[in-house]
């Protein structure tokens, strides 16, 4: 029955996203969505004299403007973008496109975290990749097997992770970088959640360049500010990766609009200054929300205690996800089953719910009441 229940739901979990994107109860895809704050809409009616700014100076000039703010609001004073080794794209999926082509004509086996959303698994096997899963309690513990190592041209590390919210601590990235440089592996990491956790927020670039790894970074503004879908992917690597990434980039996009970079600086000097700090209380008083709301239910768990992204885990016991997810749109109110998450195994996610926080405070109460109205 469960198996028929995935078989016959939507395809992937953006297909998911996309039933929830008329709802205002739309808890689903993890991209912000809750109100501006005062300062926030200040910058939008900025907009013009951004637009005229933008037009003025060259692009060159607006690009590493807001890659210094975006890098370094995030503690990543390393960044190579000096050196011309950060690409500006449309989104972090358009910037895993052009890593995926890139890194298919090198090699075909990539070891990928297990779990995490599954768009990664998607583009890598869209380009003809073997994927092999790497558990994600690996990445925290020992060494990685040398066997494991052998058989890859590339370890996917997603931190902090999506769903989960784990961080690969300064000391594992260390370690997981020297391996990697050991045995000829390509070390890529998916950051898009970075923003929210500061243990996320020392310098990774300074520890990559040091290992002498070849490696990439995916970076993303757009699960930070409500922006309307206006955000930059940041595509990041090593001198040494040999990977065509430049090459397949031409091949995809000449370059972003300087008018959005403009505001990604602008957003950035904002959380510099304090807005970043606003943030991570706003999505703590919505994960307390949920949690407080939600506590007493029999059979319900919350598996990640100590998350911060913006999104949170929901273990509903018994029941499955999508049987909840069902239950939940009669409230008109949408989560995001997470069977499909475990790219490798679906069913080890077929009894919880992700739920995204990066909502308004009312949005995420509501949400929570029919939370418990259908699980208790």
């Amino acid at each position: 029955m469960q198996d028929s229940k995935i078989a016959t739901s939507p395809g992937n979990l953006t297909q998911f996203e996309y039933l929830a994107l008329n709802s205002p109860l739309n808890l689903s895809d993890g991209h912000a969505r809750q109100a501006l704050t005062p300062a926030q809409a200040g910058i939008i009616d900025e907009l013009p004299s951004l637009w005229a700014d933008a037009v003025k100076r060259p692009v060159e000039e607006v690009e590493r403007s807001a890659q210094r703010a975006y890098f370094e609001l995030l503690g990543q004073h390393s960044h190579p973008g000096a050196d011309g080794r950060v690409l500006a794209c449309y989104s972090s999926s358009v910037a895993m496109e052009i890593f995926a082509r890139a890194l298919a004509t090198t090699t075909d086996a990539i070891g990928l975290v297990h779990p995490t959303f599954d768009n990664i698994p998607d583009i890598l096997r869209g380009v003809g990749m073997r994927l092999v899963p790497v558990e994600e309690h690996w990445l925290h513990d020992d060494d990685l097997p040398a066997d494991l190592l052998r058989s890859l041209g590339c370890l996917f590390v997603t931190t902090p992770n999506n769903p989960t919210g784990k961080v690969v601590s300064e000391e594992r990235l260390r370690r997981l970088a020297e391996q990697c440089a050991e045995y000829g592996v390509v070390l890529t990491l998916d950051t898009s959640f970075r923003g929210f956790d500061t243990r996320a927020h020392y310098d990774h670039y300074a520890i990559l360049e040091q290992s002498g790894c070849r490696w990439v970074v995916i970076e993303d503004t757009g699960k930070l500010w409500p922006t309307l879908e206006l955000k930059i992917g940041w595509l990041a690597s090593s001198a040494n990766v040999g990977l065509p990434l430049a090459k397949v980039y031409s091949d995809i996009l000449l370059g972003v609009s300087p008018l959005v970079l403009s505001m990604v600086k602008r957003f950035s000097e904002d959380a510099a200054g304090g807005g970043l700090a606003e943030l991570h209380r706003f999505i703590a008083t919505n994960r307390a929300t949920l949690r407080n709301g939600l506590a007493g239910i029999p059979d319900i768990s919350f598996p990640d205690p100590d998350s911060r992204a913006s999104v949170e885990r929901l273990d509903v016991g018994s029941r499955t996800g999508l049987e909840v997810w069902t239950a939940l749109r009669e409230h008109n109110v949408f989560a995001l089953p997470c069977h499909q998450f475990h790219w490798a195994r679906p069913q080890e996610g077929e009894h919880s719910l992700r739920i995204a926080l990066s909502r308004s405070a009312e949005a995420v109460t509501k949400a929570t009441n029919a939370l418990r109205a259908v699980l208790g």
